[in-house]
Formats: structure tokens, C-alpha cells, sequence
């Protein structure tokens, strides 16, 4: 699903990207953040790529992508746990919300995105998806939480309650033995940390990790150790993160 037409769109949209950075502020600026990039990258793949994290006891190498300086986010840990999950349902049926994955690995399962136009992708609203199948794992990283926030910032017309409808309608699409896998940064949507503090999301099971480090070391803790973090503070992107599961049948709940 990584094919050569999706590498150029890639391609045209980071140079564009970049054309109207050099606009805004300068080619000095940019020629700088670049090189700083390009530095922390290889930086990271060089001195820290043995580095590792545990997650429910097993020990996962930290992810270090130029795409979303990942080095420097929560990707760094949400990633490896989710796309272990994906490997695991190679001859299922698998849907992604939000496009993630396919920026970093060869993907095979469908991908539902409402703005990200790439070949593959489904571009609906994921309150208003409707498939004709129904799916044995449904994964979504860092996604649920811009739904009903920052896609309408623009005319302040936030939705709160879309987040639920959202969850429930992925469900529904789940087949009896299916499960719903989640990442979600603590204290980037008010409206997410509301819901995931009351508990309106029905999980069958939640896990929680906090970062430790400027350099982005992770451990995995407790809800009442990161119910009250703050995005890029005290360091940059997330500072908690949930991951939470549902399963049809709770047998499936690892």
C-alpha cells in the first residue's frame, strides 16, 4: 500500500510545506531547522537506537522517524505498541482511523481518515462510517482526540459529545470478537481528558504512560500519575498518554 504514488504525494506535500516556510521566514530559518532535523535524528538513530521501554512487560525499541520528528513526541511509544497489536491480526480484518501507520511501514488493512488524501484512504467522517464488513481489530493513534475539537476551530463549533459517537459507531463496525485499540495524549483536548477522568468510554482494559525526560524516556504508570498533564509541558508534545482497549468479548481483551 506504500507504493511510488503515494511517496510523491508525500514528497509534494513536505516541499510544499517547506516553500511556504521559506515565504514566512526566510530560507536562513529554514535552512536552520532543517539541519537541527536532520541533527536530532541521526542523533537519536546513532547514540540511542538500542534504547528500549517496557509496556505490560515486554520490552519495545523506542521509534525514531524523520516524519513527525518522532524522537521528540509520543510516537515514540505509541507507535511500536500499536503497529506489535497490527502484526499480530495479519490475516484479519483490520481497520485504522487516522492515517498513521502507512507513513512509517508497508501497510495491508484499511484506513479511514476524513482529511488526509492519499491513495487507499478512506476520507469520511468516522461518526458517519458505515463498511459492508466488519472488522477483528480496530486501532487509532492519537486520533480520537482531535474529533469534535480541532477540526472546527476555526468557527469555534466545538463537539464534545462527537467523541463518543465517534467510539460508538467503531464498535459497531467490530465483529463479535472483535477489540478497539486507542492511544490518546493527556491535556491536548480538555473535552478527551474530561471523558477518559469520568470514564464514558466503556473500556475493557486502560494503560498509562508518562514521560520522564527531555530526552523522551517513557515508564508505564497509573491514571493518578498523569491525570493532570500537561501537553508540551514540562517537556515538548505529550506528557501522559492513555491507551485503552474494548473488547466485544472480554476473553480478547490483551
Amino acid at each position: 500500500m506504500m507504493n511510488s504514488t503515494y511517496i510523491a504525494d508525500e514528497a509534494k506535500i513536505h516541499l510544499l510545506k517547506i516553500k511556504n516556510l521559506i515565504r514566512d521566514r526566510g530560507i536562513i530559518f529554514v535552512i536552520r531547522l532543517l539541519l537541527g532535523v536532520l541533527f536530532g535524528y541521526y542523533y537519536y538513530r546513532i547514540f540511542k537506537s538500542s534504547r528500549t521501554f517496557t509496556f505490560q512487560k515486554k520490552s519495545y525499541n523506542y521509534f525514531y522517524h524523520l516524519y513527525n520528528v518522532t524522537w521528540m513526541s509520543e510516537r515514540a511509544v505509541e507507535v511500536p505498541i500499536i503497529w506489535n497489536i497490527v502484526q499480530k491480526y495479519q490475516e484479519k480484518k483490520v481497520l485504522e482511523v487516522g492515517n498513521v501507520l502507512l507513513h512509517y511501514y508497508s501497510v495491508n488493512h484499511d484506513i479511514l481518515d476524513k482529511y488526509e488524501k492519499s491513495n487507499g484512504v478512506i476520507n469520511q467522517d468516522v461518526v458517519n462510517f458505515r463498511s459492508t464488513k466488519k472488522y477483528d481489530l480496530i486501532v487509532s493513534i492519537s486520533t480520537l482526540e482531535h474529533i469534535g475539537w480541532d477540526e472546527n476551530i476555526r468557527n469555534n463549533a466545538h463537539e464534545p459529545k462527537k467523541i463518543l459517537f465517534a467510539t460508538e459507531n467503531l464498535i459497531r463496525c467490530l465483529t463479535p470478537e472483535g477489540k478497539l485499540v486507542f492511544t490518546s495524549p493527556i491535556g491536548q483536548n480538555p473535552n478527551m481528558d474530561k471523558i477518559l477522568r469520568k470514564k464514558k468510554i466503556k473500556c475493557t482494559r486502560l494503560y498509562y504512560l508518562k514521560r520522564i525526560s527531555a530526552d523522551n524516556k517513557w515508564i508505564e504508570t497509573d491514571w493518578e500519575d498523569i491525570k493532570d498533564s500537561q501537553y508540551d509541558k514540562p517537556f515538548i508534545s505529550a506528557n501522559g498518554l492513555v491507551i485503552g482497549t474494548i473488547s466485544n468479548n472480554h476473553k480478547n481483551s490483551e
